[in-house]
């Protein structure tokens, strides 16, 4: 009887080890709070999964949890990491073209962002991308503008003899180019900054300016609007390789998922721009809005500055600035 019983026992334990082993957890990591666009995209994925009952499971590492922000995605492209909420041009250093997923003026605007997610440019890069053993799940870009402490900040010919800080290279070279000095620092650091008048002015993303409390050291905001000459491609992605080894179910109910995240962040990137304009009118600071007029010339200002850079050290550089140029 004693044998009996034993032997059914251990038929559960196997039925249930079994049972066990057909829930995949994927591992997801990025660098921000829960109260984050970015984290309430990968949480979108996470519960819709779920919710499909394809025993698959997403575990979301956030706040720099697991891996530091720069240092992603070369953990992803070896499947060391599953997904990544990641800002592509952190990852110029292995493929130097992503650098151009954080250009000045080459995005005008939410909706010509989404165009571009499903233009030839973006092919080519996911491409890239592939050979990597990466790819996009979700596409995104979110926008950012000015600030200046004592003035407006809206064309190239405002910035001349400022201490201005940028957000990434290739408008660092585009402020030089119209004769402002640079002053790189991370985002954090530019309330103290301005503060402390190290800098007369500053460029990042409309999130930033609202969570820095920048608003307290500005006289003059200009957000992203109709033009915006800052918007940076933030996709989520996952390891090629993992995402082929799972079943046909689990990989339909990840892009199902993926679809209903990519039309949230489209919606909830142009609400955080006006929410930003909101929060600088109610602290007193000047709202300025940049013409196409001023967008054009800073985008002739690019061309002889960061595109011309950018053309200089990626062998197909031309090609793909082309491509993005191209989409209208």
């Amino acid at each position: 009887m004693n044998k009996i019983l034993a032997t059914t026992v251990a038929a559960a334990a196997l039925v249930a080890s079994v049972a066990a082993a057909g829930a995949t957890e994927l591992r997801l990591s990025h660098q921000w709070s829960n109260k984050d666009v970015r984290h309430k995209v990968a949480q979108i994925v996470a519960d819709e999964v779920k919710a499909a009952g394809v025993d698959l499971d997403i575990k979301i590492f956030g706040s720099k949890s697991l891996f530091k922000p720069r240092e992603q995605y070369k953990p992803l492209s070896r499947g060391q990491l599953d997904m990544s909420v990641l800002p592509l041009s952190y990852a110029g250093g292995q493929q130097p073209a992503y650098n151009l997923t954080l250009m000045p003026g080459l995005v005008k605007n939410h909706d010509h962002a989404a165009r571009l997610s499903d233009s030839d440019f973006m092919a080519a890069l996911e491409e890239k991308m592939a050979a990597d053993d990466v790819m996009v799940l979700v596409h995104g870009y979110l926008a950012g503008g000015f600030v200046g402490k004592d003035k407006c900040i809206t064309g190239p010919d405002d910035v001349e003899g400022l201490q201005m800080r940028a957000a990434g290279k290739s408008f660092e070279q585009m402020l030089a180019g119209a004769g402002a000095s640079i002053a790189s620092m991370a985002s954090s650091e530019i309330y103290n900054a301005m503060q402390t008048g190290v800098l007369d002015a500053a460029n990042t993303s409309s999130s930033s300016f609202v969570s820095y409390r920048i608003y307290e050291q500005a006289a003059c905001y200009t957000p992203a609007g109709d033009v915006a000459l800052w918007f940076m491609y933030q996709p989520l992605l996952m390891n090629k390789t993992t995402f082929e080894g799972l079943t046909e179910e689990q990989q339909q109910a990840l892009l199902d998922a993926s679809e209903k995240a990519e039309a949230f962040y489209l919606e909830e990137a142009k609400k955080q721009d006006a929410a930003s304009v909101e929060v600088y009118k109610e602290a007193g600071v000047e709202i300025a809005e940049m013409t196409q007029e001023e967008f054009d010339a800073w985008r002739e200002l690019a061309k002889e500055t960061s595109y011309k850079a950018f053309v200089e050290e990626v062998p197909d550089g031309q090609e793909l600035l082309d491509m993005a140029l191209a989409v209208e």
